[in-house]
């Protein structure tokens, strides 16, 4: 598949709606958290459909715990169809970790040994999880604060082969690649060298906090210096890759969003073609869904 290009956009926010209904702002697609919307009715969907009707949409999720052992939730996934239906995203998304045991949700994103084992595992429940919503999925890299003794490859070597046996694409999360580069200890840029780069299909860029040495995950910040850095790396790398920005706490005025969103703008136009810069018709993005 050809990859579409979205352009530019934000996470929607419930702090946004109104802004973006009354305004409706210049961004070219909007993101949206699936599981805030993975209900019979109320004000968010009714917010969702109208904003919906103006911009493409791309659906993210939280809690299919792809790496769980754990039996894939069937009323998630039938839930997750439902709005998948309703939206019409051009793809939908999910991190490679695990959220639950038991049935008990941590809510917290938790990282998975880099094995062949492991591999299998979650390469298996991926294609249940394509063959249930009827389209490919995107994984997502994490940001992570610990490691595997059983671990055998490095992260990016396991992506790509799930990825690759799973046919299905990847999120490329660039801040997540700079904390676990810093909490781990090796080059960002070598992440990103051994990423391949057919598989790509969107970028995340967020803020995140210092704890000491560590580095948190916390899309509460701006995004820093060194991960714009990374992408334009990573721009040079994949080129064109559909591009935005979550922010999930200490959020900003739509505009200041807007604002930030701009700077990705800016660095996308220094190192890619206005050729490579158009956005996909929507004959392309329909093709992609």
């Amino acid at each position: 598949m050809t990859r579409p290009f979205l352009g530019f956009g934000l996470g929607l926010r419930t702090d946004h709606y109104e802004h973006v209904i009354d305004n409706k702002p210049q961004v070219d697609w909007f993101e949206i958290i699936s599981e805030n919307y993975m209900v019979p009715g109320g004000k968010p969907l009714a917010h969702l459909d109208k904003i919906r009707q103006d911009y493409p949409m791309v659906m993210h999720g939280v809690s299919m715990s792809i790496g769980s052992t754990d039996p894939l939730n069937s009323d998630y996934l039938k839930k997750l169809k439902i709005l998948i239906d309703r939206v019409e995203p051009q793809w939908i998304s999910d991190h490679l970790c695990w959220t639950a045991v038991n049935h008990i949700n941590s809510h917290d994103l938790l990282p998975l040994p880099y094995n062949e084992a492991t591999i299998n595992h979650i390469v298996d429940r991926i294609k249940q999880v394509q063959d249930t919503i009827g389209r490919q999925m995107l994984i997502e890299n994490l940001s992570s604060y610990v490691t595997y003794n059983n671990s055998e490859m490095p992260e990016w070597e396991f992506v790509n082969e799930i990825a690759k046996r799973a046919d299905c694409y990847i999120l490329l999360d660039i801040n997540n690649i700079f904390v676990s580069a810093n909490n781990h200890h090796f080059e960002p840029q070598h992440y990103v060298n051994g990423i391949d780069s057919d598989r790509v299909m969107q970028f995340h860029l967020a803020g995140h906090s210092y704890n000491g040495e560590m580095i948190i995950d916390t899309h509460d910040h701006d995004v820093c210096d060194p991960v714009w850095e990374l992408y334009e790396y990573a721009l040079g790398r994949f080129g064109a890759v559909s591009t935005m920005i979550e922010r999930d706490d200490n959020i900003p005025p739509f505009e200041e969003l807007r604002q930030e969103l701009a700077i990705a703008e800016k660095i996308a136009a220094k190192v890619l073609t206005p050729q490579q810069l158009q956005i996909s018709n929507k004959q392309d993005l329909q093709g992609a869904a």
